[in-house]
């Protein structure tokens, strides 16, 4: 190294790594994060003979999956996974209806005023603060026990996600389409109509597509506060401790997710392409 490197370097050291009080700080702060962690941890009571001891209870529990068993009851347990499939599409459904127009009203290239723009989209973020678990225990007071709490849980968890993707996809499309349309003389809704829409309606396909298997895997736990589906009969099995039984439903899950994926990327194919 020459001396006048050396030299640039002494007079510039921040040029050439951290300094002592910027390593200092990195130190420091990895410090609180582990203090943190630590304090979580005990908060939590989360000892190692607890921890010890409920590895040990799992352990059983796992053995006792082995071989997994439909038991007496399988038409049950396939009505049931059938009132999960058929929440999952019911509620994405709804859903989608009801964001598609608020996807366009959230979405800054359509709705060009700032103030309601901005409006719109905190909208979407409160709606989006509560899981379906919490809706299904609202519509379970409301509407009773049964699949129909669960399709209203899923339409009104889902409909501020979708109408914040559908948004995001709107403002993210290419203005020259639409600034065409205009060009020769077109309106602001037939710009909407023949030069947003085409770009984005794969895009609200494809993520339509993938709540309805996201919704599947929801749905199966709705049932747990009595909205319907497979999770009424997982509750019902762990109550009593059949573990082989809820072994062979996980599974049962599993192969239906994997199944509607499968079908859900043969629509992209024939519908978007690629």
């Amino acid at each position: 190294m020459s001396a006048d490197v050396a030299r640039y370097r002494a007079l510039m050291p921040r040029a050439f790594g951290p300094s002592q009080a910027g390593r200092a700080l990195r130190w420091l702060g990895a410090a609180a994060f582990v203090l943190w962690l630590a304090t979580l941890l005990w908060w939590f009571d989360a000892s190692p003979a607890r921890l010890w001891n409920g590895l040990d209870k799992l352990g059983v529990i796992l053995r006792q999956m082995v071989p997994p068993s439909p038991g007496e009851h399988w038409d049950a347990i396939l009505q049931g996974l059938a009132e999960s499939v058929a929440m999952a599409f019911l509620g994405s459904t709804l859903a989608v209806l009801v964001a598609f127009p608020l996807g366009f009203l959230g979405a800054n290239n359509v709705v060009i005023n700032a103030l309601a723009h901005f409006s719109i989209r905190r909208v979407f973020d409160l709606g989006r603060g509560m899981d379906s678990l919490i809706w299904a225990l609202a519509f379970v007071r409301a509407v009773g026990l049964g699949p129909l709490a669960g399709v209203l849980a899923i339409a009104a968890a889902e409909i501020a996600v979708l109408a914040k993707l559908f948004a995001e996809a709107i403002e993210n499309a290419d203005a020259r389409q639409t600034e065409a349309v205009t060009a020769v003389g077109g309106r602001r809704i037939l710009a909407i109509r023949f030069g947003l829409l085409p770009q984005v309606f794969p895009v609200m396909l494809a993520q339509y597509l993938y709540q309805i298997e996201s919704n599947t895997r929801s749905a199966s736990i709705l049932g747990v506060v009595g909205a319907g589906g497979i999770g009424l009969q997982i509750a019902e099995r762990i109550r009593v401790r059949y573990w082989d039984e809820v072994a062979f439903i996980i599974l049962l899950i599993l192969a239906t997710v994997a199944l509607i994926d499968t079908l859900s990327a043969w629509v992209r194919r024939r519908l978007i392409g690629g």
